[in-house]
């Protein structure tokens, strides 16, 4: 089967039908992945200092191909992330897990094409993924589909299955704007940026809360409608009307929102549901 992972060199795996073309690019080794200086640098300002996102394209086969290096990483982060998915783990693989485990759950995530690894005594060295970037798609906060307005309560709906299904795997995501949701013109989205991606043993709805606050946050006003939201919350639920407890668990969400616009605000930006 091509699509199956294959050691490439020590700590460095990637796919079969990737393996001529990772020789040409001269990823030999893992070594070869971290000196890599091609493609573009995508970098941004809250970006932390060690991760580096890198954009390069491939000709056989033919794909536009996302690098996502960590390196330096402060340990206190390495026994966070431990902590919380409580066992020792590469912050790669932060990565790497979600996306394998959400897929076969049914939820869509970017393709992953290559990965390593190198451990220094008990804390990470150094890791990196390479993933493929979603055919087609744009994320939802870049673009809402063509015919938007006329399939407005379609597209709402399906959007609450989506992150319904998400939440019903037990997995919360911490990052849920929709900037990291992809949606191609069939309207199928493509959930991205897993690397916080975790099953909370306890506090769930709290963690269920922030997902669904930061999908309102992020939602523009001037887009999206009462009504909509509205909609969107029925369809999560699945309900044709809230109940007394629906109602208090979006007093909730609305709330954290409005937490997150007031600390936005003191910092000179202003929120996106606001507006």
């Amino acid at each position: 089967m091509r699509d199956e992972f294959v050691k490439i060199a020590p700590n460095f795996h990637g796919r079969s039908d990737f393996v001529d073309c990772f020789r040409k690019l001269g990823f030999k080794s893992i070594d070869d992945i971290f000196s890599f200086s091609g493609g573009k640098n995508l970098t941004k300002d809250n970006l932390a200092p060690f991760r580096q996102r890198i954009m390069f394209d491939t000709d056989n086969p033919k794909a536009v191909l996302f690098l996502k290096r960590y390196q330096d990483i402060p340990k206190l982060k390495q026994l966070k992330d431990w902590l919380i998915r409580r066992k020792r783990i590469s912050t790669m693989t932060c990565d790497l897990q979600p996306a394998e485990n959400l897929r076969k759950l049914g939820i869509n995530t970017p393709r992953t094409i290559a990965f390593g690894e190198e451990w220094d005594g008990l804390f990470e060295k150094r890791s990196f993924i390479i993933t493929e970037k979603i055919p087609h798609s744009v994320s939802l906060e870049e673009k809402l589909p063509d015919g938007f307005n006329r399939r407005r309560k379609n597209f709402i709906e399906n959007l609450a299955a989506f992150i319904r299904k998400f939440h019903k795997t037990g997995c919360r995501h911490r990052d849920l704007y929709l900037c990291h949701i992809f949606c191609n013109p069939q309207s199928q989205f493509t959930l991205i940026d897993l690397n916080r991606v975790f099953k909370p043993p306890f506090f769930s709805e709290r963690y269920l809360i922030k997902d669904l606050a930061q999908l309102y946050y992020s939602a523009p006003g001037k887009i999206f409608t009462k009504t909509d939201r509205l909609r969107f919350f029925l369809a999560y639920l699945q309900k044709n009307k809230l109940s007394k407890n629906d109602r208090i668990l979006i007093k909730k969400i609305k709330s954290k929102a409005q937490r997150m616009a007031k600390h936005d605000k003191k910092h000179g930006r202003s929120a996106p549901f606001e507006n």
